[in-house]
């Protein structure tokens, strides 16, 4: 799907109702592609005055919060059962050695798992969920999944408007440069010409043998 082209296509409200919307669904645990989503939206709003960064980046954090919270309710009332439900019908992001890893994870780091969960792509969707099975405290949980949401979600808006913006601004002036280089390089290769002409000329006066003193031209 070629995601930047739809996203200029919709009104802005959209734009932030999506990003949100997708986020929030993949916190909770279903398998979306919200990071992607994210950062076209960013590089959106840094060529289109329509689309506001801040506004954006509260939606992808709100998304991001509200559905971790979803999926944990979830997965602390559904417990390994749910889990088991999900390996069979996302084998590829559910299955027994992607939990096996997501839990160790959790075993080893606890509320950090939340946090730094929020930038790995499996641990995204499995955060809510794993830590409501493994029955977190909420308010623990609830510390790691906001600061996460608002350093990922927030940090990656910023971060990618700026670099759009940057990028959009020395593409605009890319053709002025463009047309500078041009008229520079033409003109180092014409002194080089030059230069190298002026050379041979000098080369050539120099091999031929100066007339001999006295010696009267031959005549016709």
């Amino acid at each position: 799907m070629h995601i930047q082209e739809w996203l200029e296509n919709v009104p802005a409200i959209s734009v932030y109702l999506l990003v949100g919307i997708v986020i929030g669904v993949e916190s909770l645990g279903i398998p979306l592609p919200g990071e992607v989503v994210l950062i076209s939206a960013a590089l959106l709003a840094a060529g289109h005055d329509g689309i506001n960064p801040w506004i954006l980046g509260a939606c992808a954090t709100a998304g991001a919060v509200i559905g971790d919270s979803i999926g944990y309710a979830i997965g602390r009332r559904g417990g390994r059962p749910m889990l088991a439900w999900l390996g069979a019908k996302f084998p590829r992001h559910f299955g027994e050695s992607q939990i096996a890893t997501a839990e160790r994870s959790f075993h080893k780091w606890g509320m950090w798992a939340v946090f730094f969960g929020r930038f790995v792509a499996l641990l995204r969707i499995f955060a809510g969920p794993l830590a409501g099975v493994l029955h977190m405290p909420y308010w623990k949980f609830l510390t790691a999944n906001l600061l996460g949401g608002i350093a990922w979600a927030g940090g990656t808006t910023a971060v990618i408007y700026t670099v759009g913006v940057v990028a959009e601004d020395w593409l605009k002036r890319f053709s002025y440069l463009g047309l500078a280089i041009a008229v520079l390089i033409g003109l180092a290769s014409m002194l080089v010409v030059r230069n190298r002409a002026k050379k041979a000329a000098a080369a050539r006066d120099a091999a031929q043998p100066a007339p001999e003193p006295g010696a009267v031209p031959a005549a016709d």
